[in-house]
């Protein structure tokens, strides 16, 4: 069985978020930064060790810290001072994992809301490919070159590019062994993520799809964000008021038939335990796709099939969450801003109840917007209800941007 430890790191200063304190001890809702990060790697079914990378000055306050919060864990995490670099500490927390951990993930506390599924779906690539394993988002805006007197140079194809999240994985050996090559050639001060290290030493990382949620906490909006995405999770945030201007409401449909040996993605997350997922050209998430349909019928711009249709190869096996991303955008350069929006799944298995509010985090980073969730059956009516399939309606508010 492959062993698993995952590295945390928690070192930085976070001038940018301009707080009096590293950003990782910033408050989160009732948490730290990083006692959000430890919580979701603790729940990884895939991470049996952590090794948490502090401040020198914070080890014992931060071994104290998480041991009278998640007292469950306290035997499973070990903490570390860290050094003046990234990869100072990244050094650091890779001394402290034992030699008979098989796969490291490399994880930042920054990234607070990753969900522990991440941790899982890295692991499991890492065993599989015996490689590194980087997830990654699609890039939804334009990008453009810009030459030193701030004029465009060029449109870059965004096609080909990601943005890159954490938990990175690799294998243990091959990475202790990368950062060796590094930091013998002077190639570390270039390296700015693990996967840079790894690949520098001419050992291959590929990618697997990264969540919304495990966006990084830098800026001041950043953490509100977050906050946000907390709030309405867990139900604890203030009722949303529809700020003043022209308001449209949409109303999506969705529905996909079960596929045995597919994998299950639905709300925005994964579902390791079902037995079958749902088919479809790109991820068959019904939810989103639903709510996809709320916001482009919205706003007036058709419906996911004449927009993302299954004859586009670039949306072969596309995530749920790309396709939220994009419609955000397409509403928005119509002059619309997302309000909110729920969704209603339709299904008998699996229980939704259990990972509602996950699924409640996972759309609501995706749509930069609170989405509510809610699951019925159809009283053994139809395909839900005949166990074929799942279906979703969605509903979405938006309002005319000022």
């Amino acid at each position: 069985m492959t062993s698993v430890a995952v590295i945390i790191v928690a070192a930085g200063s976070g001038t940018r978020l301009g707080a009096a304190q590293p950003k990782a001890f910033v408050s989160l809702g009732d948490a730290t930064v990083l006692e959000h990060a430890v919580a979701r790697a603790v729940a990884a079914t895939s991470a049996p060790r952590l090794v948490i990378v502090v401040p020198a000055g914070r080890v014992d306050s931060t071994t104290a810290l998480l041991s009278a919060r998640l007292p469950g864990a306290a035997d499973r995490v070990t903490v570390v001072p860290g050094g003046a670099e990234r990869a100072d500490s990244v050094l650091a927390g890779l001394a402290a994992v034992d030699d008979s951990v098989d796969v490291v993930l490399v994880h930042d506390a920054a990234r607070a809301l990753t969900p522990s599924s991440l941790f899982d779906e890295v692991a499991r690539a890492v065993a599989d490919r015996h490689a590194g394993v980087l997830p990654v988002v699609p890039i939804a805006d334009t990008v453009k070159r810009v030459g030193a007197d701030r004029v465009v140079t060029e449109t870059v194809d965004r096609s080909v590019l990601a943005a890159a999240q954490t938990p990175q994985g690799f294998p243990r050996v091959d990475l202790v062994e990368a950062y060796r090559m590094a930091a013998a050639s002077g190639a570390l001060a270039s390296c700015t993520d693990d996967a840079a290290v790894f690949a520098a030493a001419d050992r291959t990382v590929s990618t697997i799809d990264g969540s919304p949620l495990a966006f990084k906490i830098t800026t001041p909006a950043d953490l509100e964000r977050a906050e946000a995405i907390l709030e309405g999770g867990s139900g604890r945030g203030a009722a949303i008021t529809a700020p003043a201007g022209e308001l449209r409401t949409g109303i999506g449909v969705d529905a996909h038939a079960f596929k045995e040996g597919t994998p299950l993605w639905l709300g925005g997350i994964l579902w390791p335990d079902a037995e079958a997922g749902l088919a479809g050209h790109s991820d068959g998430d019904a939810a989103a796709h639903a709510i996809v349909d709320a916001l482009l019928t919205a706003a007036g711009l058709g419906d996911i099939g004449s927009r993302f249709g299954t004859a586009d190869p670039q949306y072969a096996g596309a995530s749920g969450a790309r396709f939220i991303a994009e419609a955000v955008a397409l509403v928005e350069d119509a002059g619309w801003r997302v309000v909110n929006a729920s969704v209603e799944i339709i299904t008998n298995a699996p229980k939704l109840g259990p990972r509602r509010h996950e699924m409640q985090d996972a759309l609501s980073a995706a749509l930069g917007a609170p989405v509510s969730v809610a699951a019925t059956t159809s009283d053994g009516l139809g395909m839900t209800g005949e166990g074929r399939g799942i279906a979703a309606v969605a509903s979405a508010l938006l309002v005319r941007a000022s």
